[in-house]
């Protein structure tokens, strides 16, 4: 079980114990019932904590680094059941609202003390607990790794960095017709590399193994038949890039095989999913600027005033299937910033207006978008669009690039929800190795997970130009 998932857990097991006890209390301080006569026990009242868990996962406290930092989650525990307790104060009247026969619960100041008090302590609750269970064994995956070489120690280094759980046990398992050790895995004192000389099962029994990853630099000569037997044995065995997508959940690009590729799961696309995308994308967008309508029309009003017109800045963009389209934002830049031809944003662009750099940090710029999306030239979630000759340019330089493009650009996406702006090639194919993962994986759900992420990228904006 990864760490995000047993955080996930404590989070919820300790919110529903807290909720009936928030309750008792306030009920005994208030002595008065909490609910009318006509409703008791209903349930509605359950969309505080159903609100306050939705929202620790869109804010990103089950992210790896949250949970690396305790401090920093704790910060933000507050801030998170506030808005919880908030959305589900709204969800209690606007439900109600749309349904006339449905009443809902009274004292509603009393809910939203309870659901105060009650979640803010179980969410510090929770993560206290965590803290004593990270040295467990179920937060430790004990890995069985065949090969020491180059690929073992490039896996090695992104599940320390990267992996969905915070620390793992590595045995590497070598034999000299693999290719040399890597270095730096040899002169590790912390690695423990043992040679292939008895089976591979009597390995894997031996350490107790919770998952055999076959990822040798040479893979000619490998011991296909105790690999079968660790199988039939029931040890999970898994070919190192499918292993890195799912424990790191992109695709590795440094080292993607088109055969991988090609017989691998993915890449699948039925018209009653990308009918349920554009359903998504035309009532989420309608819903979106019907909220953000006033703060659009006084960003329009700021650009003016600050920059004169034109209020819109229009660009030739790349979408699904390589097609050109003009995308639509406020215009952040001063009017002749491009004046000597396309070039790639800065950090700390002087081109960049106060109002723009404003606009930017608080994402108003990309509203205008929406209006793409409603024209079917883009989506709410997927790949960022670039520019034609960006396009080329990374084509010849990345491989699989143009393959993003099976889907529609993205207002936002999986790449800009993990990896901040960024903006030359190496930044590039960081980002395509999340937008391979996406469109490698593509469904409803996961654009709405996304969606619910983008919220974190809004409240504590990263890297942005």
């Amino acid at each position: 079980m990864t760490t995000g998932a047993v955080m996930f857990v404590l989070d919820t097991v300790l919110l529903l114990l807290a909720w009936p006890l928030a309750i008792t209390i306030a009920l005994h301080e208030a002595g008065r019932p909490l609910l009318g006569n006509t409703m008791p026990g209903f349930g509605l009242e359950l969309l505080y904590p159903a609100s306050t868990i939705v929202l620790l996962y869109a804010l990103g406290m089950y992210r790896r680094d949250a949970i690396l930092e305790p401090r920093k989650a704790l910060g933000r525990v507050p801030l998170v059941v506030a808005l919880g307790a908030l959305s589900g104060l709204a969800l209690n009247r606007i439900i109600p609202a749309a349904l006339p026969g449905l009443p809902r619960p009274t004292n509603e100041a009393l809910l939203f003390t309870a659901a105060v008090g009650g979640f803010l302590s179980s969410g510090v609750a929770a993560r206290i607990a965590f803290l004593g269970l990270r040295r467990h064994r179920l937060l430790r995956p004990h890995l069985l790794i065949l090969g020491a070489g180059t690929r073992a120690w490039d896996l090695a280094w992104m599940l320390h960095n990267e992996g969905r759980s915070l620390s793992y046990d590595m045995t590497f398992v070598h034999d000299p017709g693999f290719g040399p050790i890597d270095p730096r895995l040899a002169d590790d004192p912390s690695v423990t590399i043992v040679n292939l000389n008895a089976s591979l099962l009597g390995e894997a029994q031996r350490i107790g193994a919770s998952e055999i990853v076959v990822a040798p630099d040479e893979r000619r000569g490998m011991d296909l038949e105790g690999l079968l037997a660790c199988k039939t044995a029931g040890y999970p065995v898994e070919q190192y890039l499918t292993f890195v997508e799912r424990e790191i959940r992109r695709v590795d690009i440094k080292r993607i095989e088109i055969s991988w590729v090609l017989y691998s799961e993915g890449f699948r696309f039925n018209m009653f999913d990308r009918a349920l995308k554009r359903l998504l994308d035309i009532s989420a967008s309608l819903a979106i600027l019907t909220v953000t309508a006033p703060f659009l029309l006084a960003a329009m009003v700021a650009v003016v005033a600050d920059d004169g017109f034109p209020i819109l800045y229009r660009q030739t963009r790349v979408t699904r299937g390589g097609r050109h389209f003009q995308i639509m934002k406020l215009r952040t830049m001063r009017r002749d910033a491009e004046a000597a031809g396309a070039v790639w944003a800065a950090n700390k662009d002087p081109r960049i207006t106060k109002v723009g750099n404003f606009l930017r940090r608080t994402r108003l710029d990309e509203l205008p978008q929406l209006f793409n999306v409603l024209r079917g030239e883009m989506s709410l979630v997927g790949p960022r669009p670039e520019r034609p000759q960006f396009v080329e340019q990374l084509a010849e330089a990345l491989p699989l690039y143009n393959q993003r493009h099976m889907v529609k650009a993205g207002l936002t996406g999986w790449a800009q929800v993990n990896y901040p702006y960024g903006a030359s090639i190496d930044d590039a194919r960081s980002k395509l190795s999340y937008d391979l993962y996406y469109v490698k994986n593509f469904s409803v759900i996961f654009d709405l997970l996304v969606l619910l992420q983008t919220i974190r990228v809004v409240l504590w904006p990263s890297g942005v130009r």
